[in-house]
């Protein structure tokens, strides 16, 4: 029986899915393999059994949902003016020091999660999605369309458990335009992350990173 199955397995790939002997080769390999040794994972996804209920926002529903009908009206929109925005996050709780700029269109997740210092600029479209704690230091630079990514799932895990680890950006590092903080990195002193990169590990401190995911390209020299 295992023989005609293995045999009608072949023909059905012969007939609808070969494209080229290669393709053919391997796909025989594959099911034979699959069908005598049991090489299956006949684990699914079960979204229905996902279950966050561990982790903490930081506030309850209701300072949520203000922050989040705030939000939408004067930091994640069309809004001008930079010191009402910096009022209201330090009013929910946002650390920030002096002559921070937050230019239209941020997104922050939860501005009790978030600390910047002094003289950083936050360009449009940029989304800080901070489940968890996001450090931002002094003299930074997010540009525009970056992201910063706290919270991510376990793909191994049937229920796509959630998973959360902080993000820094230490002083002087800039975060270029449509570049993507992973969580649990640390951009070191005067890194930098260029356009459309995706950091997944740790930057190093006077170092500039490109690609997907992001390699070291060379060094940063800054000059008077």
């Amino acid at each position: 029986m295992l023989f005609f199955r293995v045999l009608n397995d072949v023909l059905s790939v012969t007939k609808y899915s070969i494209r080229n002997n290669a393709q053919l080769l391997f796909s025989v390999r594959l099911i034979v393999a699959q069908r005598i040794f049991g090489i299956v994972n006949s684990q699914k996804s079960n979204l229905a059994a996902y279950n966050n209920s561990w982790y903490n926002p930081g506030r309850n529903v209701l300072i949520r949902f203000i922050w989040h009908c705030l939000s939408a009206a004067f930091v994640n929109s069309a809004f001008p003016f930079s010191g009402f925005k910096i009022f209201l996050l330090r009013t929910f709780g946002a650390s920030i020091g002096n002559g921070v700029v937050v230019k239209p269109h941020v997104n922050v997740k939860y501005p009790w999660f978030l600390t910047i210092g002094a003289y950083t600029w936050i360009g449009e479209n940029v989304w800080i999605d901070n489940l968890a704690a996001v450090t931002i230091g002094s003299n930074c630079c997010l540009s525009q369309g970056s992201y910063i990514l706290t919270g991510n799932h376990d793909y191994s895990k049937s229920t796509f458990d959630l998973m959360v680890k902080p993000v820094v950006m230490e002083d002087g590092a800039w975060l270029g335009a449509k570049a993507v903080l992973c969580p649990g990195v640390t951009m070191n002193s005067h890194s930098v992350l260029a356009v459309g990169s995706v950091a997944t590990s740790d930057l190093e401190e006077n170092t500039i990173y490109q690609g997907v995911p992001a390699v070291k390209v060379r060094e940063r020299v800054i000059s008077n």
